[in-house]
């Protein structure tokens, strides 16, 4: 903790290996997070940093939209590279994903990490709300890596 009894930034980004020049988020996107991460407010942050509320809040937005579109790319590197894709169409039950994967799995020689319930959760989870309840509502893309990585993208 710094003086003003807020996280110390600059030693928790050094830690985790922030880097602005590779990231897809600025320093002041970091930052912000950084602070929101651990339970700040976006008053208190707006103080720390001499600026507004607002304008706290429009660079947590922008920080966590580019977090996802980097979550997006990297899940469809993995999915483009993977060995094992799996396109679960809509309509499909959730409970029926596990054997579909597997299958192709044991087609390619590849092992999956994950027991049948781990991957439901998985594939619900990654969806969003693609997946409701135990239906899949919008076609998806199950792929797993020759390690066995499992990734779920919308098709």
């Amino acid at each position: 903790m710094s003086d003003d009894g807020l996280p110390d930034v600059d030693a928790i980004l050094g830690e985790v290996g922030f880097d602005p020049e590779t990231s897809v988020l600025t320093r002041r996107q970091a930052e912000v997070l950084v602070y929101r991460e651990r339970g700040i407010a976006q008053a208190d942050i707006a103080e720390k940093l001499g600026t507004s509320r607002a304008n706290v809040s429009s660079v947590e937005a922008s920080a966590r939209e580019n977090v996802a579109k980097a979550r997006e790319t990297v899940a469809f590197a993995e999915a483009l590279d993977a060995p094992v894709r799996v396109t679960v169409e809509s309509g499909t039950d959730l409970y029926d994903v596990p054997n579909r994967v597997y299958s192709a799995c044991d087609d390619a020689g590849v092992k999956v990490t994950r027991t049948a319930p781990e991957l439901m959760k998985l594939v619900g989870d990654a969806a969003g709300d693609a997946v409701q309840g135990r239906q899949v509502r919008t076609d998806i893309t199950v792929a797993v890596t020759g390690s066995g990585q499992v990734t779920v993208r919308r098709s």
